[in-house]
């Protein structure tokens, strides 16, 4: 059990479910060790209420709902979608103080956004852009893993894809991206990863897509260009493209991708508690749009691959549980995770400046120098 401070900022846009999860039912969730209990009102307004009866504390989890209200399980207080009880059993005056906190809550992009923070800055405008997900000139789908791990390791994995040629090595990795050069770069909320690879042959994954989509065989360009958005969030712009057929840019030139096939890897990591988290992730593309069975196969097929990733990322986490005193490392490659790891330490900090003998959950990578 992770008994030191946990180390996430709670004034942030965290994913709890994917759209299609929450309906008529009552679905349990913990965000950033905050126990949640998500619905949906008759009219779909999605509802987060904090999962704790006022009463004697039973998960509200395990009630029913009747119209837009919730009903507790043990004794049968009524919590509306504010939080606020509004029935007692056997009287008729309500205890002014009988509310349950309500989370605010924005569905966008096909997930189901809380913010565990200071409500009065909870921004919809701050939710992390991952449009593709709903675009219609994009088609995709995705899945949710709980990972029993820090959620920063997965940023980490994220930042660095020079594993996919060692984890991955059947499918999408091969010699090519752990010998590429990359560009690393940084803002004030976000951190880039930049990685091209020209006239290289294409790993299986990418072979089968462009021969698919555009019947080519046969050396390929490759990029790579990963987006982390603090505190979790990694959008990873992927594709291949035939040899020398212009997707490279070149100076004042962008590129010309459209012989090729792309792809995002849309990525966001949800704290649940200091050593477990919620991975949602997706992969779009805008080729072959139309054929849902692609769609499919290609969630799937995506999902051995971050099974991979789980299996590793799990180890990881239980030596680092077993070797406290432990320093990691730093190597070339691991700029883009340093960054997003300065970026997020910067807004748990903010958030514990009245509190200044708070450290992190787990060893931090080491600040170059």
């Amino acid at each position: 059990m992770n008994t030191t401070p946990s180390h996430f900022p709670l004034n942030a846009w965290y994913a709890a479910a994917y759209d299609v999860e929450v309906g008529r039912s009552l679905l349990a969730r913990t965000i950033c060790n905050q126990k949640l209990v998500l619905y949906r009102q008759i009219d779909g307004t999605p509802v987060a209420l904090e999962d704790a009866c006022w009463h004697r504390l039973l998960p509200l989890s395990m009630g029913r709902l009747e119209g837009d209200e919730l009903v507790c399980g043990y004794h049968g207080l009524v919590f509306n979608a504010e939080g606020r009880c509004t029935h007692m059993p056997s009287q008729e005056t309500l205890n002014p103080s009988a509310c349950v906190r309500s989370f605010p809550v924005v569905e966008q992009h096909r997930f189901l956004w809380i913010w565990p923070g200071d409500p009065s800055l909870a921004d919809p405008a701050l939710v992390p852009d991952l449009h593709w997900n709903q675009d219609p000139e994009w088609a995709g789908d995705g899945k949710m893993i709980r990972v029993q791990c820090d959620y920063r390791l997965v940023v980490d994995n994220l930042m660095d894809l020079t594993h996919e040629t060692f984890v991955h090595g059947s499918s999408i990795g091969n010699r090519a991206v752990a010998e590429a050069p990359f560009v690393a770069t940084h803002g004030e909320r976000t951190a880039t990863v930049t990685r091209w690879m020209e006239n290289i042959e294409a790993p299986p994954f990418w072979a089968g897509q462009i021969q698919h989509a555009r019947g080519h065989v046969g050396p390929v360009d490759r990029w790579q260009i990963i987006r982390f958005e603090a505190p979790c969030t990694v959008t990873i712009d992927v594709g291949v493209a035939p040899a020398g057929s212009g997707a490279v840019p070149r100076g004042e030139n962008p590129g010309d991708r459209s012989q090729g096939v792309n792809g995002y890897v849309l990525n966001t990591i949800t704290p649940e508690t200091g050593n477990t988290c919620l991975y949602f992730w997706a992969f779009a593309r805008n080729y072959c749009l139309d054929e849902q069975r692609l769609t499919h196969q290609l969630r799937e097929g995506v999902a051995t691959i971050f099974r991979e990733d789980e299996f590793v990322l799990e180890a990881q986490q239980k030596a680092i549980e077993e070797h406290p005193d432990h320093k990691f490392y730093n190597l070339n490659i691991d700029a883009g995770a340093m960054w997003a790891r300065r970026l997020i330490d910067r807004m748990v900090d903010a958030e514990r400046s009245d509190a200044p003998g708070a450290g992190p959950t787990v060893i931090p990578i080491r600040r170059a120098g």
